[in-house]
């Protein structure tokens, strides 16, 4: 694998407000740049690092060598952090960080099958021990669900024509490859959809690698999860690239912080709701000139900090 550079790394190790002595959990460890800089702040404190992706864990422990027992390294999907950390005896963490971007490794390695820059077997799962992949997504998703993924997951604007193109192609054989998914893309773009600024690729790829891995259920199980396993004044730390992550993201977290559903003239809260979460990010926090040129794909990168309250 190649060299990654992590997004945002000194703002969200900054308002994770690491402590020496507690227990952080990095829930997308990727190769470990994250959870490095984390670690180097740890003096007798712990951190659990979560990856999907096995083969970026394998390079991680690598990277992670001279932490030594500070660091525990776990092959699952944060989505399932509360049973990762009751398997580990684990009843809350000081902090939290997700950084949801696919990493740059994952991109260029081309028997990944994510990116459209070379041509491979159509794959984009980053957990490779999962059986559903690409291929799945484009063989056999029906055409109308197909268009679905890409206008809600791709925002793409000319769904309908790609999902056709597909259907058609697949009734004579499969789509085995990038190369061949993206030709049937550009086949069915118009003139003006190709002369897009933004390669026209790039949406369709990026829905479909949301619905192989099951990004946004992930997501949505592991903000639900996380305050309950936060410790009071414990933070966790979402960077996201796409709209609809931030989306749910920023609702989650004014959830937590003001979800009574009661009519304003109420005098008293009614509906039960317990505030769980402080909104320490009333604007998300998002890269610097010098980060995006250093780094282009750090450009769409948003990162959102919640603190966990005692229930009031």
């Amino acid at each position: 694998m190649t060299a990654h550079a992590p997004v945002l790394l000194g703002e969200a190790v900054r308002e994770l407000n690491v402590k020496p002595d507690g227990i952080y959990l990095d829930g997308t460890c990727g190769l470990g740049g994250h959870s490095a800089a984390i670690a180097e702040r740890l003096r007798g404190g712990k951190l659990i690092s979560i990856d999907r992706d096995a083969a970026a864990l394998e390079t991680a422990a690598v990277n992670l060598e001279r932490y030594g027992d500070a660091v525990t390294l776990v092959h699952g999907n944060f989505g399932n952090i509360a049973e990762i950390l009751d398997e580990l005896g684990i009843d809350a963490v000081d902090g939290m960080l997700y950084d949801l971007g696919v990493s740059s490794p994952q991109l260029d390695e081309p028997g990944r099958g994510f990116s459209y820059a070379s041509d491979s077997a159509v794959d984009m799962r980053m957990d490779q021990s999962q059986p559903y992949s690409a291929y799945n997504v484009i063989n056999e998703t029906p055409e109308e669900r197909l268009r679905e993924i890409l206008r809600d997951y791709g925002q793409e604007r000319y769904a309908g024509r790609i999902a056709r193109a597909v259907e058609r192609r697949r009734r004579e054989r499969p789509v085995a490859t990038t190369g061949e998914l993206a030709q049937i893309v550009r086949g069915a773009m118009p003139p003006a959809g190709l002369r897009e600024r933004q390669n026209p690729l790039r949406r369709t790829f990026m829905a479909i690698r949301i619905a192989v891995n099951d990004e946004l259920g992930e997501l949505e199980r592991m903000l639900g999860a996380a305050p309950g396993r936060l410790k009071t004044g414990g933070r966790v730390c979402v960077i996201s690239f796409h709209s609809l992550e931030d989306r749910m993201v920023k609702k989650a977290f004014l959830s937590g912080e003001r979800g009574c559903t009661c009519p304003r003239e109420f005098p008293v809260c009614t509906c039960g709701f317990k505030r769980t979460l402080n909104v320490i990010t009333k604007r998300a926090i998002v890269p610097g000139d010098a980060e995006i040129a250093a780094n282009p794909r750090a450009r769409s990168a948003k990162l959102r900090v919640a603190e966990k309250v005692s229930e009031q």
